[in-house]
């Protein structure tokens, strides 16, 4: 057994389970699209799907990695989601658009989706994208890097169920949104990404401690009363509680209406949880930006004044104790690096798969 060494520079990064035991990308790759080819996703699609959800888990995210693969298999099952569907367009204003996914995989009418942002940036100067009819769509990162490494400002974003109060509330009111925004740098790269959801932790991160037996910080969710809990069963069943208070609720607010409500698809109680009933879609929406720095008029001086801001955050004075800043998505890409060939499996989700028909990787654990 491996353990996986990541820095821990910073205390918001997402937590790594340590001691799994590590299998092979490639395996693990091929095995989850086998998984989806198998419910009767399209071979393309199928590895498309499968290799961004094993990403995240190389990225140290497993919040948004192959845990979620056996509830993406229960509602192919169920007929929730369409396995072969692809986004039509409802509406074509030019540089923006509307499309409907028709309930097909996340990962599928995103990437689609964001390719028309990326090509009405390129006659207009920016493009707008938004989809409803969705379902989950995995790490919004790589949706926003997709824009980025065309040399554009990209931006993405879903909603999610109710997973958050208002300030002051006992009801579930606004989902944990997530938001990506990635910066172009050097030509295919990305200068830097943000993403983050609007809770203060990812449920996935909560199920994950609920498999591994582990508690939670009290200051990630309530119990079903409203208090605040430590024990992640009672998470699952209470309440998210959002990042930095009434402006993570505010945000989280804003970004329902600029996917769900702008999309002319759900938002708010419409839009189901990906763990509630298999049979009944999810029904989120998201939204797509690509905006082309040299529509401003100054290409060369944007991703100068970019090099030189990031220069400037490297070299800021570190406080006591830290040995580096990092900028957004920095630690994220280097754990992805330092996993090109290997990647942690928890046990629960190992499980899981084992019960959809995974099967074991050459060798078992390395």
């Amino acid at each position: 057994m491996v353990d996986v060494l990541v820095p821990m520079d910073m205390a918001e990064m997402e937590v790594v389970v340590m001691g799994n035991p590590m299998v092979s990308v490639a395996w693990l790759t091929d095995a989850s699209a086998g998984l989806l080819r198998r419910a009767g996703v399209p071979d393309d699609d199928a590895l498309e799907v499968a290799a961004a959800l094993v990403e995240s888990d190389r990225r140290g995210v497993p919040s948004h990695g192959v845990l979620l693969l056996p509830m993406y298999l229960d509602r192919i099952r169920d007929g929730s989601v369409d396995p072969v569907a692809r986004p039509e367009v409802v509406h074509d204003g030019l540089a923006v658009l509307t499309m409907d996914a028709r309930n097909g995989l996340g990962q599928v009418s995103a990437r689609i989706a964001m390719a028309e942002a990326v090509t009405r940036a390129a006659t207009f100067g920016i493009g707008a994208v938004t989809v409803r009819r969705a379902f989950h769509f995995g790490g919004a990162y790589r949706w926003a890097e997709q824009a980025a490494s065309a040399g554009l400002v990209g931006i993405a974003a879903s909603n999610t169920r109710p997973l958050m109060p208002a300030p002051g509330g006992a009801d579930a009111v606004v989902g944990n949104n997530p938001l990506a925004v990635a910066i172009p740098g050097d030509p295919g790269q990305a200068a830097f990404v943000l993403d983050m959801a609007l809770s203060e932790a990812a449920l996935g991160k909560i199920r994950l401690a609920a498999q591994a037996g582990r508690e939670i910080p009290a200051t990630w969710a309530t119990d079903a009363d409203g208090r605040p809990t430590t024990d992640p069963t009672a998470a699952i069943a209470g309440l998210l509680l959002p990042a930095a208070g009434p402006k993570g609720y505010g945000l989280a607010l804003v970004l329902d209406v600029l996917t769900g409500a702008l999309s002319g698809g759900s938002s708010g109680s419409a839009v189901k949880g990906l763990y509630a009933d298999t049979a009944v879609p999810n029904d989120c929406a998201h939204l797509f930006l690509a905006i082309d720095p040299a529509a401003f008029g100054d290409p060369a001086g944007f991703r100068e004044r970019v090099a030189t801001l990031v220069a400037e955050v490297r070299a800021s004075r570190l406080a006591p104790g830290v040995s580096r800043v990092v900028l957004p998505g920095q630690m994220e890409a280097e754990r992805a690096a330092a996993a090109s060939a290997l990647v942690a499996l928890d046990d629960g989700t190992t499980k899981a798969l084992r019960e959809r028909g995974l099967d074991e990787p050459p060798g078992g654990a390395v």
